[in-house]
């Protein structure tokens, strides 16, 4: 952390919060020409296609988790809150393992391949998300404080049955699971890259639309309300928004816990600024600068002895001890 602070004192020196998203974003163009040409090999073609899809998925989780947890942590009024906090994530887990426990032995199923499961897994965890925030939210008052523990309490729920469910497997039907419930950049193929690309382009644009009120929503329900924002119906807005980011990442590559936890509060830190306007490009470019650097290296440093998504997950349960050690 020491590293972190000297590196915050000397751009807060010298560098305005524009100046900073430009270096940010240039440490990420230089880490892409990197991924995309060291060890070409022979068949260059196959190679750079590859890498372009695997490229192509980590921009898409990049800004999702990015941006996602920027705007969920505004809303919550929590910086140690993350999306997955919904149950989102563990819905996903219980949607592949029923799916398995059901499905055994029809390895040809359409739950198992591309387009049709992608678009049933995300409409079901989008689903969910509307089903808890519109009837939650008019039960409880629009308090989100108990939305989010209903929330977290319902994602226990699917995790304790997915467990349930994935004790009465055979090892062979596990071993699948296990293949689709951790989460991999290498699967995903061009039409789902394609069509997730469209959905967090038309999202990201309504959500910079609304970089000037997450400012407001930033300052609390109270201040909100009184400089006339009509909070309620911001919020629900936000939370379906996140819902769907979330749920197209984790229909695409899996679940991804922390990945967003470390990048908001590292953005916190080194956008300059505490205004939308900034805060999200920079989780944005921080991400990608996560994920690539920790490909690269996983790929030319451990020759791939460990997987990107447990790394980036044991280092984020770290941050996450810490930051809420440092509140208490």
């Amino acid at each position: 952390m020491q590293s972190i602070k000297h590196f915050i004192t000397l751009t807060e020196r010298y560098l305005t919060p524009n100046r900073r998203i430009m270096l940010y974003g240039a440490v990420a163009l230089a880490l892409m020409a990197i991924f995309m040409s060291v060890k070409l090999g022979n068949n260059l073609q196959y190679i750079l296609l590859r890498r372009s899809y695997i490229l192509l998925t980590m921009v898409i989780v990049a800004f999702v988790a990015g941006i996602s947890t920027v705007i969920f942590q505004t809303v919550s009024n929590n910086r140690i809150l993350t999306p997955s906090l919904m149950g989102i994530e563990n819905l996903f887990v219980l949607i592949q393992t029923v799916a398995i426990f059901f499905y055994s032995g029809t390895t040809n199923s359409f739950w198992l391949f591309n387009i049709i499961k992608f678009a049933i897994e995300t409409s079901l965890l989008v689903l969910f998300s509307l089903l808890l925030y519109q009837w939650l939210f008019k039960t409880v008052n629009y308090n989100i404080n108990l939305v989010l523990m209903i929330g977290i309490l319902l994602g226990e729920l699917f995790r304790s049955s997915s467990n349930l469910l994935q004790r009465l497997l055979d090892p062979n039907e596990f071993a699948i699971l296990q293949g689709r419930i951790f989460a991999t950049f290498t699967r995903a193929t061009p039409d789902l890259i394609a069509f997730s690309a469209i959905v967090i382009i038309l999202i990201g644009l309504l959500i910079w639309r609304k970089r000037y009120v997450y400012d407001v929503l930033a300052l609390g329900r109270a201040h909100a309300i009184n400089l006339g924002l009509n909070y309620q119906r911001h919020v629900m807005t936000t939370l379906l928004l996140v819902s769907i980011l979330v749920a197209v990442s984790t229909a695409l590559v899996g679940p991804l816990t922390f990945l967003g936890l470390m990048v908001a509060n590292l953005a916190y830190l080194l956008a300059g600024s505490h205004q939308h306007r900034y805060l999200l490009p920079t989780a944005f470019l921080l991400a990608m600068i996560a994920l690539i650097a920790g490909q690269l290296f996983l790929e030319y440093g451990l020759n791939m002895s460990a997987s990107l998504s447990v790394v980036l997950e044991f280092f984020g349960g770290i941050f996450f001890i810490y930051l809420i050690l440092k509140r208490f």
